[in-house]
This record gives structure tokens, sequence and C-alpha cells, in this order.
């Protein structure tokens, strides 16, 4: 599983770079989009491929090759950012201010694994609302190389399973920029609106240990008093919705979760991954690793 401090690091949703209103869904937002989470990623392996050298790889116990993949998927990044700004030309997204909480290449490599995770996430829901089929034939080609950058972190670098089941997760873009806007300290006052909500912050902390069957506790704002509420757990193409007792802001971490999974807290069972239709928190990250004999 990811470290404590990463984890807290993957729970929140900020307000920062969100301004008044979501845009709305067209093809050019979905690239504004995609494009501010591509510098986000840019800017996470420049800078700590800047800071940690060959040596410091090397003293966290990786071997020489790990660093190396790293600078290509750096370079990866890079052309991502380039392809996007060409596509949108003068609507392009200006880089925002960042800050990553990695303080050693081991923080880095599991930060990188939830970077890769919800990259895909994001590009798989975003899919069926474009509409230019020559733009989307190019954002999958985007997503299948990030699914490939998550298989080999989760796998070969952080020897845990190299995919999460079945299906992948598809994640709408509000549910998406709660995870990544909490690395975003500013963005440029004249960058456009993107297709995004800002929901208040959610943290899931297990009450004893995090194991299906087992009680977490919730902590987020609820400042419309919405009730009832439901955590709904978004696995592969499954979303699984299990009652939060509001009185003690708890709820029971339900069967079958595998990997990477994401939770929210919604308003009814309707709520499915890629709608902001029912949200009332922005997602958490949480891991359920499975050993290569387990039939998943």
């Amino acid at each position: 599983m990811f470290s404590k401090k990463v984890l807290l690091a993957l729970v929140g949703a900020a307000a920062v770079c969100v301004r008044a209103g979501p845009a709305a869904i067209t093809d050019s937002s979905i690239l504004q989009y995609a494009l501010t989470l591509e510098e986000l990623e840019d800017a996470f392996y420049s800078g700590a491929l800047a800071k940690f050298d060959a040596a410091a790889f090397e003293k966290a116990g990786f071997e020489p090759w790990v660093r190396g993949r790293y600078e290509q998927i750096a370079q990866h990044e890079a052309d991502h950012v380039a392809f996007l700004k060409g596509a949108l030309g003068a609507a392009a997204t200006a880089p925002c201010e960042y800050n990553f909480p990695y303080t050693d290449p081991k923080s880095f490599a599991a930060l990188s694994m939830a970077l890769e995770g919800v990259g895909e996430a994001a590009y798989l829901g975003a899919a069926r609302f474009v509409e230019d089929k020559d733009t989307l034939t190019a954002a999958a080609s985007i997503l299948t190389v990030e699914a490939r950058h998550a298989a080999w972190i989760s796998s070969a670098v952080l020897k845990k399973q190299p995919w999460d089941g079945d299906f992948e997760t598809p994640l709408g873009f509000s549910g998406v920029f709660s995870l990544a806007s909490q690395f975003i300290i500013k963005c440029p006052d004249t960058n456009p609106a993107l297709p995004v909500t800002a929901f208040p912050m959610l943290t899931v902390t297990p009450s004893k240990s995090l194991a299906q069957g087992s009680t977490v506790d919730l902590k987020f704002d609820n400042p419309n008093k919405t009730t009832p509420l439901y955590a709904a757990w978004y696995s592969g193409l499954q979303v699984t919705y299990t009652i939060v007792d509001t009185s003690a802001n708890t709820t029971t971490v339900p069967d079958n979760l595998d990997g990477t999974v994401y939770v929210g807290v919604v308003s009814n069972k309707q709520t499915g991954p890629t709608s902001d239709a029912g949200m009332v928190t922005g997602l958490a990250i949480l891991q359920f690793p499975f050993p290569s004999s387990a039939p998943n």
C-alpha cells in the first residue's frame, strides 16, 4: 500500500484553479482539462528527476534502470503537453504552480503510481464526451501510454499488482480534479475555466485496518446537511454503495475490491463514476493489493 504520507496527500479535494461555475463540456474544454493534468504530470516528473539523482535512487534501493525509465516517462509527459498545446493553440492553458509531497525517491515512486492511475481514469472517463473522432483517437493513444506507465510502476518498481482487474475505472471531470487539484497552489488568472466543480475534501481512515468488511472513518464537510448519504466505491466498471452512518461518519468497506479503488460520498445510489450529479465530496484513493496467486 502507499505510505501514510502519500495516502494523506491523495484523499482531498481543493478549490484551487476552479473558476466560477464549470465550463461547458466541449472538445476544447476537454483538451484544456487534459492539458492541465498533463502539465501537472510534466512538472511532477521533471521536478523529481532534478531533485533526485542516480545516487539518490540507488541509495533508496532502486536498480539503475528505474530512474532511466522514469526519464523516459518524463519525456512522454512533456511530449503530451506539447501535443495538446499544439492542438489548442491560443486556447491552451498555461502551467500552474505546484507542490508535490515527495521527500525521497520512494515517496516519489508511490505518488507516481497514483498520478498515472488518475491520468488513465481521466482519459477513460472523458472519452464518452468527445465528439471529434480524431481527437478521441489521439486521447486514446495517450490513455494507453498512461496505463502502461501505471502498470510498470506498480509491478516493476513497487512490486505490487500490475493491474486492478478485468476493467479499468473511468472517472468524471470533477472526481479526477478533486484528486489532482491538491497539488496545485495557483493557476494563472488567464487560464480558461475547466469543466469541473470543486467538492469538499474527503479523508478515509481505517478504524483498525483497511480490510473488506471493516469500518472506516470518513472526514468531510456536508454544508447542505444532505441525508441520507452513501459511500460510492468505484472499481473497474462496478460501483458499490454502502450506507454512511451520519451520526459517526463511518461506513463499511464492501467485498470484492482489488487494487486501486476510488471512493466518494454521494447522496444517491445513481451517482456513477463519470457524473457530478449527487456528489457530496471529492474522491479518495484506497489500495487493496492482491498476490499473483489470486484468481483475479
